[in-house]
């Protein structure tokens, strides 16, 4: 059973602005399948992203760059077929949406109409304004994202915390308050001191979601593979690593191995049989 009290209530954006009114926390975290799907939706988590992280912890990419609409449209169906209750976010991948509005409002549609997902999300601040109310204007519900921006991370030098200065900052806020005039319906804020997070959160109207943004968001999202304990690369910071699934999964195959190779598996309750008078059956129409 879930643990949120209204388990079936499919979550809209009029509900999680009213969270944010309402002064309550909002939890996020990515999924890439199926099952992810069902753990987090039957969990309780409000908001599910679909995010481009699938590149580094799914399918072995060094960054998210190289992750397509294909890959990202392959993991929004499974996942949109799993939950009931949680608000869906599709990421808009590198270059899916950089070339021109046409380009991004048409990726956009294909996210949110063919693979079914309740909001679509995009990297960048004031120069993406335009992509963010032509989405907006096409019926489309727009989750922004600001601060560090990891599909153009060697532009800002590398994975680092933004806004540490004050023209920086201003910058940081003013991407904000662009993307909220332009329709966006909520923010996430990667990498930013949390004092700036906490100003840009009671400025603007709309929920900010923080990952590395320090505990005065609105919310906090971090990606299901991290929490886990299953991506062994690196751990950033502003991750709470809350089990160790890697180390479980290793330990539970190679018991598995051991099993096999000390012929303890497959044991009898594993096993199927017949009865002893038709195996002496069978070996004598063998033998004849």
């Amino acid at each position: 059973m879930s643990s949120h009290p209204e388990a079936t209530k499919k979550l809209l954006v009029s509900d999680l602005l009213k969270m944010k009114a309402d002064k309550k926390k909002i939890s996020m975290i990515t999924a890439y399948s199926y099952p992810q799907g069902l753990i987090v939706d039957e969990a309780g988590i409000d908001i599910i992203l679909v995010g481009d992280s699938l590149g580094m912890v799914e399918l072995g990419y060094s960054d998210t760059v190289p992750v397509t609409m294909d890959e990202i449209l392959n993991h929004i169906k499974p996942v949109v077929r799993a939950v009931n209750r949680a608000h869906i976010v599709g990421d808009l991948p590198f270059m899916s949406y950089n070339i021109s509005v046409e380009q991004a409002v048409a990726n956009a549609g294909i996210l949110y109409k063919d693979g079914g997902c309740d909001s679509v999300k995009f990297e960048g601040g004031e120069d993406f304004v335009p992509v963010a109310a032509a989405i907006h204007r096409a019926g489309i519900p727009v989750f922004g994202h600001i601060g560090l921006t990891p599909q153009t991370a060697a532009m800002m030098g590398g994975f680092k915390v933004q806004g540490k200065s004050i023209d920086a900052a201003k910058q940081v806020l003013d991407d904000a308050l662009a993307l909220e005039d332009a329709g966006a319906f909520a923010l996430i804020l990667e990498a930013i001191p949390q004092q700036l997070a906490q100003i840009i959160t009671e400025k603007v109207k709309i929920p900010t979601v923080g990952i590395g943004g320090g505990i005065h968001c609105d919310g906090q999202v971090l990606v299901l593979h991290d929490l886990l304990g299953l991506f062994k690369r690196f751990t950033p910071k502003f991750v709470k690593v809350y089990t160790d699934l890697y180390t479980t999964q290793l330990d539970a195959v190679k018991e598995f191995i051991s099993d096999i190779q000390g012929e303890t598996f497959p044991a009898a309750e594993h096993s199927f049989n017949m009865k002893k008078e038709m195996v002496e059956e069978l070996k004598k129409a063998i033998e004849s």
